[in-house]
């Protein structure tokens, strides 16, 4: 584990000019956030594209046609072998963060105004109405007919943590089915270094959150990195910042000291998974729980009010 200053801003750099070496970019609106694809082979991009759509139909809550929106309206659904898998896995994350990482924060997420961007300062009562509705394990899970059921009503799933990762994941294993080798995708911070770049790793620039300055530089292969921080989504009241990152076990977005962090893995959801407990649960206790992930590296950088 190594903790290191300001992580911000996630940079495709050191891309050749050179014709016969001509790399093809591309960039997209998807899942919230703009997707861009970098590849010296041209159809990347269309695959790319193609699976990231196919998944967010299936986990977006802003789609109303989507598994997790029909989920979150009905309380129990026989969802897709798919789906089913990225909420076991879920339910993983927050066993073994100790309930930092839960996809059942969406009431406090609405309560809090980050659902539809109309900000405001929740009731003390208010917020407990919403913890009452959180937690996995309220979530019940029938793998022989992979039945999802929430407990109570008014309970939501939102896999806002960990659906970008899982589609960049994906993405990638289609792009190894059609034999493409070298790749770049940024989904909004949520990165894959696929294969290298003309025999060198992909470069990534690291900006610091709050003077937005060029930092330390990772060159990386086949990894997966992936971004938290309180300068994503935010608003301020009374010269104090309030993040989107909500910590479930309060009620109240995270205050964990932390401004952002970076998690370098093997795959796009631990990667996502990861830099959003590790937020939650702040330096000491992050890094614990990132110890117990194999080819893990946690970047830090500390935060101010």
């Amino acid at each position: 584990m190594k903790n290191s200053f300001g992580i911000f801003l996630l940079v495709i750099l050191g891309i050749c000019g050179c014709q016969s070496r001509q790399l093809y970019k591309d960039s997209r609106v998807m899942m919230g956030t703009f997707v861009e694809v970098t590849s010296p082979d041209k159809d990347s991009a269309e695959i790319i594209y193609s699976e990231i759509s196919r998944v967010e139909k299936l986990l977006s809550k802003y789609d109303p046609e989507s598994e997790v929106s029909r989920l979150n309206v009905s309380g129990e659904l026989s969802v897709s072998p798919e789906t089913f898998q990225v909420i076991q896995r879920s339910k993983e994350f927050w066993q073994l963060s100790g309930g930092a990482f839960d996809i059942t924060v969406g009431p406090l997420m609405d309560l809090w105004g980050f659902t539809d961007k109309a900000y405001r300062l929740p009731k003390e009562d208010e917020i407990r109405a919403a913890l009452g509705l959180a937690g996995v394990d309220k979530i019940i899970l029938n793998p022989e007919k992979n039945m999802v059921k929430l407990s109570f009503s008014g309970m939501k799933i939102d896999l806002g943590g960990a659906a970008k990762g899982y589609a960049v994941d994906c993405a990638v294993i289609k792009l190894r089915e059609r034999g493409i080798k070298s790749c770049l995708i940024n989904a909004g911070g949520q990165i894959y270094c696929l294969g290298d770049n003309f025999g060198k790793p992909w470069k990534i620039a690291i900006r610091e959150p709050r003077g937005g300055r060029l930092g330390e530089y990772l060159e990386l292969k086949d990894k997966a990195v992936s971004t938290s921080g309180d300068y994503e989504q935010f608003f301020i009241e009374k010269d104090k910042r309030y993040s989107h990152i909500i910590n479930p076990l309060t009620g109240y977005p995270a205050n964990s000291g932390i401004a952002s962090v970076t998690v370098i893995a093997d795959d796009g959801m631990t990667a996502d998974a990861l830099s959003t407990a590790i937020f939650i649960l702040g330096s000491e206790k992050g890094l614990e729980l990132a110890k117990r992930f194999k080819n893990v590296e946690v970047k830090i950088t500390r935060g101010h009010p």
